[in-house]
């Protein structure tokens, strides 16, 4: 149950209306529980101000909550309104995190202003970094990192609307307790930044190669490596019959040697037209978060070529069902999906969701009248993709 706001006038925070300068009317609501509906964030956020349009992003194929939605207000002001007064607001028993929508990427992905804070004590959590450095200027957003279980990682990051006022917070909180821990707080660097490899990239001296020949053996491979300068072990992998598995490691006595090899052979053929791949090797744990990140972008990539395609609708007759909505907006184009939400019973909530195959099919129904029945009372509450 969302908590009940006043009803009186409010007064727009000067800090968060400079905030604005860097979105627009449009709220990023993150940190979402998965069963958080757009119902609910109506529920919530029409207490302070009039909501235009919300958006819960999902999985295309499954339609499970991605943990994030779009909350669309008339004026900036509004939006202003809302994130300062509802940001960390627990809705289904956890917190919300609000901040305004970033249009251009590359401000967020700049690290302009962003604060990065290590060796941060467990009980710390996203408000609790916020209050901290808030003190300090206008936090367009605050994030502690935490595991698959929602435990804190120790980390986390703040992001200002101006370099002074970061500059300030590294100057007064590094080196500084935070709930008895000294936590080191400083600018953040982006990862093709960082020292200290010259181009940016990771030291490292153990390099992964695969794509190799079953007949390929561990000296050929120090052979084919040796060039690029001292090598202290090379291995093949092989499994339980002891068959090639056809990939290895090599590790350099120098960073600077296993570089020069992975930028000379990766790609190349060897005596029996398989091409190599040769790179730095990685823990399973590196190898599996870019997988997973890698997964989780063509994810958000397939849903936001169809944001816009989906609507949502309330205010139906009990009777209706999912093949009753199909019936109905099939005349607006090709359905891929209608789903009346149900309750624990099996009851119809009165309200449920309308997937098109193109955001223009969608467009079609919330500007067409004719043929609906009235009697139903049922109508279009928000067209997802209308920003």
């Amino acid at each position: 149950m969302a908590a009940m706001i006043s009803s009186a006038p409010m007064a727009v925070p000067a800090t968060a209306l400079n905030g604005a300068q860097f979105g627009n009317a449009s709220l990023y609501v993150g940190d979402l529980d998965a069963n958080v509906i757009e119902s609910q964030l109506f529920d919530l956020f029409s207490q302070v101000a009039q909501v235009v349009s919300i958006r819960v992003c999902r999985d295309q194929t499954r339609r499970t909550s991605l943990g994030y939605a779009y909350v669309n207000f008339a004026n900036v002001q509004d939006a202003a309104i809302a994130m300062e007064h509802l940001n960390f607001t627990p809705l289904n028993g956890k917190p919300i995190r609000i901040m305004f929508s970033h249009r251009d990427p590359s401000i967020r992905k700049s690290g302009f202003a962003n604060v990065f804070i290590k060796n941060l004590d467990a009980s710390v959590d996203n408000k609790a970094l916020y209050d901290t450095f808030a003190a300090f200027g206008n936090v367009l957003s605050s994030k502690v990192q935490v595991d698959e279980n929602g435990q804190s990682k120790g980390y986390g990051f703040v992001q200002f609307d101006n370099d002074e006022s970061a500059q300030n917070a590294i100057k007064k909180l590094n080196g500084m307790l935070i709930n008895d821990k000294k936590v080191y707080v400083g600018l953040f660097v982006r990862r093709q930044e960082r020292a200290p490899g010259n181009d940016g990239s990771p030291k490292f001296t153990n390099v992964y190669v695969k794509n190799l020949s079953e007949t390929y053996t561990e000296e050929d491979l120090k052979q084919l490596f040796s060039t690029y300068g001292t090598i202290t072990s090379v291995v093949v992998m092989k499994d339980a019959e002891g068959k090639s598995r056809c990939f290895g490691f090599v590790n350099f006595e120098s960073a600077d040697s296993a570089a020069t090899a992975v930028e000379r052979l990766n790609g190349t053929t060897i005596n029996d037209d398989k091409v190599l791949y040769v790179g730095r090797a990685q823990r399973k744990a590196e190898r599996e978060a870019e997988l997973k990140a890698k997964f989780e972008q063509e994810k958000r990539n397939k849903f936001d070529k169809l944001q816009g395609a989906n609507l949502y609708l309330k205010n139906f007759d009990d009777s209706f069902n999912d093949e009753k909505l199909k019936e109905i907006f099939s005349v607006f184009g090709t359905t891929t999906s209608c789903k009346v939400m149900m309750d624990a019973l099996g009851r119809s909530k009165g309200c449920g969701f309308v997937a098109f195959s193109t955001p223009e099919e969608a467009t079609r129904a919330p500007t067409y009248n004719d043929g609906f029945d009235h009697n139903h009372r049922y109508f279009i509450l928000f067209n997802e993709g209308k920003f």
